[in-house]
């Protein structure tokens, strides 16, 4: 093993140049679409559509990208994903290179929520459900939903980072992370 490696500061290209993008910009269309939620209509629906257009781009990228981009790469059952939380709470969690089974639930979930708010937000400029309160109640509610999702998303981040002290955000800025170790899951 190189004396970079066990320093810790030999790193890998983890988020490609899309993913890295989908990510920063997913975050900035939802944070506009929230906060013109109650105001400017045209912004609000256009940072509604960037965000349904930019989920159905990661959708494909998910099966036709690169890597750890790949849903196959990371969508684990949902036995896994509760076995990771439960050593998450015993504090005996592994290090994966890429997504964690919690992470890539996360990364799903939030998927569905956001194209779910996008379509609900798409029917109520429809001639067909214009106006219709149910609707309108649903919409509000997915985004709520989608809201507490971030924030959910956002402490695990700071957790993992913390555990496996690794700047997770910094990596999916730069695309990369610290080269797996022993016990770390690539």
């Amino acid at each position: 093993m190189s004396a970079a490696l066990r320093a810790g500061t030999a790193t890998i290209r983890v988020w490609d140049p899309f993913v890295r993008t989908f990510h920063w910009t997913l975050a900035l269309s939802f944070a506009v679409a929230w906060l013109s939620g109650e105001g400017p209509e045209t912004l609000h629906n256009l940072a509604g559509y960037a965000a349904g257009v930019l989920v159905l781009a990661r959708i494909a990228w998910g099966f036709f990208g690169l890597g750890y981009a790949r849903f196959s790469q990371f969508v684990r059952s949902p036995a896994a994903v509760v076995d990771y939380l439960k050593s998450i709470a015993a504090g005996s969690e592994r290090r994966f290179i890429g997504h964690n089974p919690a992470g890539g639930a996360m990364v799903v979930v939030l998927l569905a929520a956001v194209a779910a708010t996008a379509a609900t937000g798409w029917m109520l400029t429809m001639d067909t459900f214009w106006g219709s309160t149910s609707l309108q109640r649903l919409h509000s509610v997915l985004a709520h939903g989608v809201l507490l999702l971030v924030v959910a998303h956002f402490f695990g981040v700071v957790l993992a980072s913390l555990r496996h002290r690794e700047n997770l955000a910094r990596a999916m800025v730069i695309g990369d992370k610290r080269a797996p170790g022993p016990g770390d899951v690539a």
